[in-house]
């Protein structure tokens, strides 16, 4: 019972299609040099606790055991895959497959300068 809530919830988290969009860019796993804690888990589900943590908002220490992934694996891939660049290539990803699904107005953009940042002098 619990299984299939979880795979439920997962499911709702991390759908099939954007699953397809990220899988190709999420870097090989490494083991870390000091070694520890180096096996492999399922990229999904280290991916799906992620947008758990980043959804929810809870704390990486109060990750649910029943996603499979220790808080501080996943804690871990979120930092390497953000040094790896993996959040803005998945945004991309995902504006180009709205885009080419003619599912994006563009004429209804905003910039945020919490998003984008401010040069100095001339452009």
């Amino acid at each position: 019972m619990i299984l299939a809530v979880v795979d439920r919830l997962s499911l709702r988290l991390v759908p099939d299609e954007l699953w397809e969009l990220a899988e190709p860019l999420i870097p090989a796993f490494r083991p870390r040099p000091q070694g520890g804690g180096t096996a492999a888990l399922d990229a999904r589900a280290v991916f799906t606790a992620i947008v758990y943590v980043l959804t929810s908002g809870c704390a990486w220490r109060d990750l649910p055991p029943s996603f499979g992934v220790p808080f501080q694996t996943a804690h871990r891939r979120f930092s390497q895959w953000t040094q790896d660049g993996l959040w803005r290539r998945l945004h991309h990803a995902v504006l180009d497959e709205l885009g080419s699904q003619g599912l994006l107005d563009w004429s209804r953009a905003i910039v945020d300068s919490a998003c984008v940042r401010a040069k100095k002098g001339d452009l």
